[in-house]
């Protein structure tokens, strides 16, 4: 009976305490502790593998399969992919750069936007890359061959500037609005070239 009687006390406390308290328990949290490891083929690879950043440079990656024609193959095929995944890569930069560019500048209605922004965009995804090249190489467990390829973003970016300008320049009137407004600095915020 003693120990019934303890046990309904204790529990009597307990709900008494937590009645009074105003403050709910707050959540235990954890901080997050990054973890991320780049994996090709289920093994660990260098991080460009997954993310291909190189400051300075435009970078991408591009992979040959093994071939029985060789290594100079594979080589000469992975870096035609990483060209490749360099051009996608400009492309996107400088499509989301001249949105920014356009809006931050404020420069026509959005036809005159889209049609400068389109023109520097295949202007830009023409650029020859033959300042390109490889700066790092990975075989896969499977022979396949990554490499990691850069181009410097003060060359291309020194062809966006040029195009960006001579697309405004077609139109007198776009061009002496750009001349006007601060966009000059801002252009060359967005396409650093120095």
């Amino acid at each position: 009976m003693i120990k019934t009687v303890s046990k309904i006390t204790i529990l009597g406390l307990a709900l008494a305490f937590t009645a009074c308290s105003d403050k709910e328990p707050e959540p235990i949290t954890k901080p997050y502790v990054a973890t991320f490891e780049c994996k090709q083929e289920n093994v660990l690879a260098p991080r460009w593998t997954c993310i291909p950043e190189v400051d300075g440079f435009y970078a991408g990656v591009g992979i040959a399969n093994k071939s029985a024609a060789g290594m100079a193959h594979m080589r000469k095929v992975a870096m035609m992919n990483g060209r490749s995944d360099l051009t996608q890569q400009i492309a996107t930069q400088v499509k989301d750069k001249m949105q920014g560019f356009t809006q931050t500048t404020g420069n026509g209605q959005s036809e005159t936007v889209d049609a400068v922004t389109k023109a520097v965009t295949d202007q830009a995804a023409n650029v020859k890359l033959t300042n390109s090249k490889a700066v790092d190489m990975w075989n896969a467990p499977s022979g396949a061959l990554y490499v990691l390829m850069t181009v410097p973003q003060a060359d291309v970016n020194g062809v966006i500037k040029n195009a960006v300008k001579s697309s405004f320049n077609n139109d007198n009137a776009k061009w002496q609005d750009f001349k006007a407004t601060q966009a000059f600095d801002e252009l060359n915020k967005q396409f650093p070239t120095d």
